[in-house]
């Protein structure tokens, strides 16, 4: 198990605006959570990249205690994040971008830095060369020298995601990734989260509306209503639950996503 949720809880004064009693999300393997607008889903992402703690509970990362810590911790610790918004710089090279994430990790000395002394080059060069690497992955090195906006929306999305992979992650947030995109940039994307699963041993937890890609790269489906889990297990079992069915998806659709 990668993750655990237990017992936790987010109010505001009075109000309850979640409400997890438990969630188990499996190890190396790809998990989506759904819900409309307003079910806490990105709620919950918020309270495991430190944007702010729980009222009460607790998030177990790697059998490890984690409500407590600050988004630089949980980084450290291996979390990252995708947002629905690309969060790119855009007038930077693509390379920089990548380069940005893979600086969190090195570890020349302030000295070192500030004099370029040969320790600096030699992380320098190890970084750029690491950055290189994850570019060539996810098929973008040869835009490395391009400015990130630049970029077709899809492949933004792309280098945000390897962006995130630049911090060597064990666990990879991806928020409504699938947003904005036309069917063909949807398609390519269901194809990253396939070479992330191949090519890194991390665990995947999404957010997203497009029940194709949900349906198409998950193996583990949460759903949220109003702040709380109605249901979790096996995605084509959980979307033709009645519960679900009724509260999310509409009777018409069903058919659809079987």
């Amino acid at each position: 198990m990668a993750l655990l949720i237990e017992n936790c809880t987010v109010k505001a004064g009075k109000r309850t605006i979640l409400s997890l009693e438990r969630a188990e999300f499996p190890k190396c393997a790809v998990s989506a959570v759904i819900g409309p607008n307003g079910a806490g889903k990105t709620t919950v992402f918020n309270l495991l990249t430190g944007v702010y703690p729980p009222t009460s509970g607790s998030f177990t990362f790697l059998n490890e205690k984690i409500e407590k810590k600050n988004t630089y911790q949980l980084v450290r610790q291996g979390i990252a994040r995708t947002f629905q918004n690309i969060r790119l710089f855009k007038n930077m090279s693509i390379l920089n971008n990548v380069l940005s994430a893979l600086n969190f990790n090195m570890h020349y000395s302030i000295g070192g830095g500030m004099f370029r002394l040969p320790s600096y080059w030699r992380e320098e060069k190890k970084a750029v060369e690491e950055a290189l690497e994850l570019l060539k992955i996810f098929q973008l090195d040869e835009y490395a020298s391009w400015a990130a906006g630049a970029l077709p929306y899809g492949k933004q999305r792309k280098l945000e995601i390897a962006r995130a992979m630049a911090t060597n992650p064990k666990l990879l947030l991806l928020d409504e990734p699938a947003a904005g995109m036309n069917p063909i940039e949807t398609e390519e994307l269901m194809e990253t989260i396939e070479l992330l699963r191949k090519q890194f041993p991390i665990s995947i937890l999404l957010i997203e509306h497009d029940m194709k890609l949900v349906l198409g790269v998950c193996e583990r489906l949460f759903v949220m209503d109003h702040g709380r889990l109605i249901a979790q297990g096996n995605p084509k079992e959980v979307v033709n639950h009645p519960q679900v069915i009724r509260a999310y998806l509409g009777e018409e659709e069903e058919d659809d996503l079987c």
